[in-house]
């Protein structure tokens, strides 16, 4: 009988989160009884040892007989198991420098390694993910670093109250006065980012009517990469020629920049991509922007004032638009920045509901019955030691080249 354990979040700080919730073991075990599934011990993850034990899951202090150990954050080289699969967010398949080792380790303890991230659909789009609620969270804390700013409201951080519902009714009760929010990406970030900003009523405009209006109460825009980037030739806007020739391409939104108080940056973003500004533009009186809660988080990016990532404790720190250099948040002269980078992990039993239901319905069963469509082989960077032929390419990234 295979043997499976729902492992424990090591990464520091604790992820609160886990692939399935109790109630979804339960409805595992009855689908698929020919696997025992386990929960290994936790003193962090949202979900009690009680409440998976009244579920009738098996929590236990040893997953090494498991033959498959499912988690979400990177698992610290020296809890790796040998001669396992693993199913966790690895950060690994774009060449991230800081989880290299992590990468040589999994390959040396001969670990079969299957990413969240490229399981997909044979057709494309990702079947698993946290996106929606990184936006969600995101924007909450958009809003949450707004009231400490302005000193006109507080909130709880949202990992204290640990529940959508009762997050969405304090946002909803706020007076905002004529606040201009911008968020950026058309993707599941932005979703999320969208359902906040609907569910508290804020009024949306055209990117047109934003900086051609003045205010008439709390309002925002969405800018997509349609809204932000444009050919350098003046050639017709073209999504496919945009991901391939990004260095053919300029960023205008410097138009946006004295008419926006809050920015949302939920934005694809790569290396070569111009950044939405430059940190000597924070200097201008042109700048008005005052808070800005970067769900990305990719360091000196598409915000380049995100000079470090910050975690859910932590969770903001300013830039002096006078010294160009990190400060303290909330002070007369900084431009605030929230850079968190685990977002979900302040809702993790919604979060956790929502990832576990997709993984019960579309990925347990392959795991039972057969890979047929190649979904779970597509997304496996690693086996016998080796890379996969599809991630040969994380060779040289491996040897350190």
């Amino acid at each position: 009988m295979q043997k499976i354990g729902l492992i424990r979040e090591w990464k520091q700080p604790a992820d609160k989160r886990v692939a399935l919730t109790p109630e979804q073991c339960s409805i595992f075990m009855k689908q698929f009884p020919n696997i025992e599934l386990v929960v290994e011990e936790s003193p962090d993850r949202t979900f009690s040892t009680k409440e998976y034990e009244s579920a009738g899951v098996a929590v236990t202090a040893d997953v090494s007989d498991c033959d498959i150990l499912i988690g979400i954050k990177e698992v610290p080289i020296e809890k790796l198991i040998p001669n396992k699969t693993y199913f966790f967010f690895s950060h690994t398949i774009k060449a991230q420098a800081y989880n290299r080792n992590l990468l040589w380790a999994i390959l040396q303890k001969n670990i079969t390694l299957i990413d969240y991230e490229p399981i997909t659909w044979k057709e494309g789009g990702r079947i698993l993910g946290f996106g929606k609620w990184a936006g969600v969270v995101g924007a909450y804390n958009a809003f949450l670093t707004w009231g400490k700013k302005t000193k006109k409201y507080t909130l709880p951080a949202a990992y204290q109250t640990n529940d959508y519902q009762q997050s969405m009714k304090d946002l909803s009760a706020l007076d905002l006065g004529k606040v201009r929010v911008v968020f950026t990406g058309n993707g599941r970030v932005a979703e999320g980012v969208r359902e906040v900003l609907e569910g508290m009523k804020i009024r949306e405009c055209s990117p047109q009517e934003f900086i051609s209006q003045p205010p008439r109460g709390a309002y925002f825009t969405q800018l997509t990469s349609w809204d932000l980037y444009h050919r350098k030739d003046g050639g017709v806007w073209d999504v496919n020629h945009f991901y391939a020739h990004h260095d053919a391409y300029c960023c205008e939104f410097d138009n946006f920049l004295a008419h926006t108080d809050i920015l949302i940056n939920g934005m694809y973003w790569e290396e070569d991509m111009p950044a939405l500004f430059s940190k000597e533009d924070t200097q201008s009186s042109n700048f008005s922007i005052q808070v800005i809660a970067d769900i990305t988080c990719d360091v000196e990016g598409s915000v380049p004032i995100t000079i470090e990532a910050t975690d859910i404790y932590k969770p903001t720190f300013g830039w002096s638009r006078s010294r160009q250099v990190r400060e303290d948040a909330f002070g007369e002269d900084t431009i605030d920045v929230m850079a968190v980078t685990n977002l979900p992990t302040e809702m993790p039993r919604n979060s956790s509901t929502e990832f576990g239901s997709l993984f019960l319905k579309h990925i347990a069963p392959l795991i039972a019955d057969g890979d047929r469509d190649g979904i779970l082989h597509r997304a496996t960077i690693t086996k016998f030691g080796k890379l996969t032929p599809e991630f040969s390419y994380l060779q040289d990234f491996v040897d350190g080249q």
